[in-house]
């Protein structure tokens, strides 16, 4: 089978989308089907087009760019070429320009499923609200042509505002991870080669530095927790800098945490193999998501994996994980009280700890989620 991917970033621009984009992309070519990605060259030192495992990119030059997405004044040229090429379109909104896909997938009569990744909640200026609510009307052309809409949970899609018109196309897929478990002699030597003592009580935080995360309220509840556990530190995986249209929120979580010294440490991107013994390493992990932005959250699926329990925001979808499998606590979003003595009881809780059963994380495998789209893109084409 064809396949054309398109989201507005991929890699190597590291986000929940775009792991979750590429992931898909590789499963599906490591089946042997042919997989084109359609997305923007939004660094200029990129290449226009290469293959990755299997999968060619192509990338289209970015006129401008709005807010966190950009303008790609070539698309419909490229687009018109790939869509007549493929079986099947798969959209990953949120994306600017999706109509476009939309409106081609309609004209050539190629079905198209759409993996409605978050709703798009702005929080900076007028001009942020702007673009985000021009990207999500946009978007509703696609959402409208979908055969099929993919979600990570029913529980976010009946929650979402843009997807309740849509709740009868919607089928829920679990988001891809790549399953490495790690040895104690791994987790070991991680906490040794970053500076995390033995009896340190870590506290992991993982991706990319971006408002919706809710790092603030983290901060401010450490002072409680430290109390508790003077030990305990925060260790950051992912991104810190450079990401996109967060300059300012970083400012301000890097003014806030300045004063905590090595008690805050970034340890920037890591390997894929680096990044679950992060998870091995850490005693709990933190996801204080503030709003629909966050739909789920990969790395409580990739935690959890590695016996690690996660303190998750009541947010439909992120709260998932937890309650799922009953390995962490779920906290008020925007309480940093809440999260302080939820980080508390967790470090407290030795009994916490234990790999989650493997029926719970066999469907998440990115290859078998990679069998389950291709049973979607079979039931349309």
């Amino acid at each position: 089978m064809k396949i054309l991917i398109s989201a507005t970033y991929f890699h190597p621009y590291s986000s929940g989308l775009s792991v979750y984009a590429l992931r898909v992309a590789r499963g599906l070519a490591a089946r042997g089907h042919e997989v084109r990605v359609l997305t923007s060259r939004y660094d200029d030192k990129l290449a226009s087009e290469e293959v990755l495992d299997g999968v060619r990119i192509h990338r289209v030059d970015v006129g401008m760019r709005l807010s966190k997405g950009v303008i790609m004044p070539g698309l419909w040229k490229q687009a018109k070429k790939l869509v007549a090429w493929a079986d099947a379109v798969n959209v990953h909104l949120p994306q600017f320009e999706s109509f476009v896909i939309a409106r081609l997938a309609k004209r050539f009569n190629k079905p198209l499923v759409v993996t409605y990744h978050c709703d798009l909640v702005m929080s900076g200026g007028w001009f942020d609200r702007l673009a985000g609510w021009g990207t999500t009307l946009l978007g509703k052309s696609a959402l409208n042509n979908a055969a099929v809409i993919i979600q990570n949970t029913l529980d976010y899609a009946q929650h979402s505002r843009t997807l309740q018109p849509y709740l009868d196309k919607v089928v829920e897929v679990p988001t891809p991870v790549v399953m490495c478990p790690s040895t104690r002699g791994e987790r070991l030597a991680f906490r040794e080669r970053f500076g995390l003592a033995e009896g340190d009580k870590v506290i992991g935080l993982a991706g990319r530095v971006a408002s919706e995360k809710g790092y603030d309220y983290l901060a401010q509840a450490l002072p409680a927790v430290w109390d508790r556990f003077p030990s305990a530190r925060v260790v950051h995986a992912g991104s810190w800098k450079g990401v996109i249209g967060e300059e300012a929120y970083l400012a301000k979580v890097e003014a806030m945490v300045r004063p905590f010294g090595e008690k805050w440490t970034s340890l920037g991107f890591l390997t894929d193999g680096d990044f679950m013994r992060f998870f091995a390493a850490c005693d709990l992990l933190v996801c204080s998501s503030l709003n629909a932005t966050e739909s789920f959250g990969i790395v409580q699926i990739e935690a959890l994996s590695q016996g690690t329990p996660v303190v998750a925001s009541d947010l439909p979808g992120v709260r998932q994980p937890v309650l799922q499998t009953g390995r962490g606590r779920i906290v008020p979003v925007r309480n940093a009280g809440a999260l302080a003595e939820a980080i508390i009881a967790l470090l407290d809780d030795e009994t916490d700890v234990g790999i989650i059963p493997e029926a719970y994380l066999e469907p998440f495998k990115q290859e078998n989620v990679a069998e389950r789209y291709l049973e979607i893109f079979r039931s349309v084409v």
